[in-house]
């Protein structure tokens, strides 16, 4: 048993964890990181899957990591650099026809103009009022929300955020309801009538959703994928230079200069709770970790289910927990390739704009309705949604020259496969069906293949404690949101357990690669061990 008592140990050296540590030992808190895997990073790491090929393992893009977490974690001058794409997606839509989305609203008019003039026109006024519901919520991502039960002060900041959404015209309310409540479809209907076009912008509204484009409340996920901005430049997408590990090692070096001990296989198998309070975490040797104060990275429904002892919490409060709605339809593949995809609809192996951006198989609307309910009825899509980055040509680290890497973030999947099947035995067909599909567009794919790593939502659960696979740590739904995210009365970062805190994506604001979530419960952390005793929700 440790005799050392730390006051913080974080369970779980992800981004968010490392975030958090990093925020708490520069308020002079001794942390200490527990991950059960031998290097940190949790979802954002990279490794080599192949000889000579390296890649981000999970989480594969940079755009919504916040420029205040990059900025209060000097993650610059500890190594991070991010390089932007040259173009944003590219949608291969037949054999002829493509939509490559360049950033500049000229040129963004330019091509969609070519599906149809009227939704060129209309472009400026869609990218005004989702940068204006963007803005509003870039503020609120950074504030912990008001949290239902919480007293007086809690209702001054209901008051606060109450003021600043009534300050808006009814315009801009009119559009906030509708994100908040419509789906993807039904929302880009109002501006919008080329189904391509459509299906191009619906794309990010089932990100991790597990959601047809159809659904009430994909219009937000359409919008939480719109906050991110690389390098100042709002509404861009990257690259970290060495894969998504370089930003959470860059994040370690940070804690570790400001004295947080990172413990690698160190897995934790249960909260240590004395006299009603968390007073440590037990690991798998048997070691009890002690400390004043427990935040978890990890996702809401994992803690509660698994770590958090019986009789700690009451039964119908841990019924809700484990209840949550978990699972985002995803599979992650990477491929070690010979040479660049030769698309049909624009020739080339040599390095284009369309191979440094996001190239999305899913051209339209019914294509990405019927991946979902594919998905929902057989277990997977027959036609996957795919979207690949061959970040190779963004970084010559990943691959020895004249090779390439490509990610393959994949949808629709069930998390959990009907009649009794297993995702371990199914998996590999399946990864078959994705790059058979990528191969119609870019029929010199498959050939060019010399190794691939496969993760079902089965292996991502084993391996980085995604529940169900759910890369958001539990789905963004209404219901799943702000207040109520994860459970309304629990808003505050601060679980049910005095002394035990929620710092990962299960928490405000959500999923990606923010950092946001370890900031905000590092913040209520410091708030409570340095300002005063926490006090027990009652």
């Amino acid at each position: 048993m440790s005799e050392h008592l730390y006051d913080v140990a974080i369970i779980g050296g992800g981004h968010n964890g490392l975030t958090c540590a990093a925020y708490l030992a520069g308020a002079g808190l001794d942390v200490v990181v527990l991950e059960k895997n031998g290097v940190v990073g949790g979802a954002a790491m990279t490794e080599e899957f192949h000889p000579g090929f390296r890649n981000s393992v999970a989480a594969y893009t940079v755009s919504l990591l916040n420029p205040v977490v990059i900025r209060d974690l000097e993650l610059a001058r500890h190594g991070l650099r991010i390089v932007e794409r040259p173009a944003a997606n590219f949608w291969p839509v037949d054999a002829r026809r493509y939509l490559l989305m360049p950033y500049g609203i000229a040129n963004r008019q330019r091509a969609i103009s070519a599906f149809s003039t009227k939704d060129a026109e209309r472009l400026p006024a869609y990218d005004a009022a989702l940068e204006r519901a963007a803005s509003l919520l870039r503020e609120l991502v950074l504030q912990r929300p008001p949290n239902a039960g919480g007293g007086i002060l809690e209702l001054i900041g209901s008051a606060s955020l109450g003021r600043r959404l009534l300050g808006l015209d009814l315009e801009g309310k009119r559009l906030l309801l509708d994100l908040f409540t419509k789906s993807a479809a039904d929302f880009l209907a109002q501006w919008f009538e080329s189904e391509v076009v459509k299906g191009a912008f619906a794309f990010d509204g089932i990100v991790g959703a597990y959601a047809s484009p159809y659904t009430p409340g994909t219009a937000y996920v359409l919008l939480h994928h719109c906050f991110g901005e690389v390098n100042g430049k709002v509404g861009v997408w990257g690259h970290a230079v060495g894969g998504m590990g370089a930003i959470t090692q860059a994040m370690r070096r940070t804690a570790k200069a400001r004295g947080v001990r990172v413990r690698t296989e160190a897995p934790v198998v249960g909260l240590i709770v004395e006299d009603g309070r968390a007073a440590g975490a037990r690991l798998l040797t048997g070691e009890d970790v002690r400390a004043r104060a427990v935040a978890a990275n990890i996702p809401p429904k994992l803690l509660l289910r698994d770590l958090v002892p019986d009789g700690a919490v009451e039964p119908e409060l841990r019924r809700r927990f484990v209840g949550l709605q978990s699972g985002s339809g995803t599979f992650r593949m990477n491929v070690a390739l010979s040479e660049l995809p030769d698309f049909l609809c624009r020739p080339g192996r040599h390095a284009q704009d369309h191979h440094g951006s996001g190239i999305v198989i899913g051209p339209t609307l019914d294509y990405l309705e019927r991946a979902y309910l594919d998905a929902r009825t057989q277990g997977w899509a027959q036609k996957p949604v795919v979207e690949m980055l061959i970040p190779s040509t963004l970084d010559d680290t990943l691959a020895p020259a004249g090779s390439h890497v490509a990610s393959l973030f994949v949808q629709h999947v069930a998390p959990h496969l009907p009649d009794g099947k297993s995702w371990d035995d199914a998996k590999e067909a399946f990864a078959d069906l994705v790059i058979e599909t990528v191969n119609e567009h870019a029929p010199n794919l498959k050939a060019g293949i010399l190794g691939r790593q496969v993760l079902s939502p089965l292996d991502l659960e084993r391996r980085f404690g995604l529940v169900d696979g759910d890369i958001f740590h539990g789905q963004l739904t209404l219901d799943q949101l702000f207040s109520a995210r994860p459970v309304l009365g629990f808003a505050d970062y601060r679980m049910p357990v005095a002394g035990l805190y929620l710092c990962g994506s299960g928490a405000h604001p959500g999923g990606g690669v923010t950092g946001v979530p370890g900031r905000n419960a590092a913040r209520e952390i410091i708030r409570d061990l340095k300002g005063g005793p926490w006090r027990r929700r009652r």
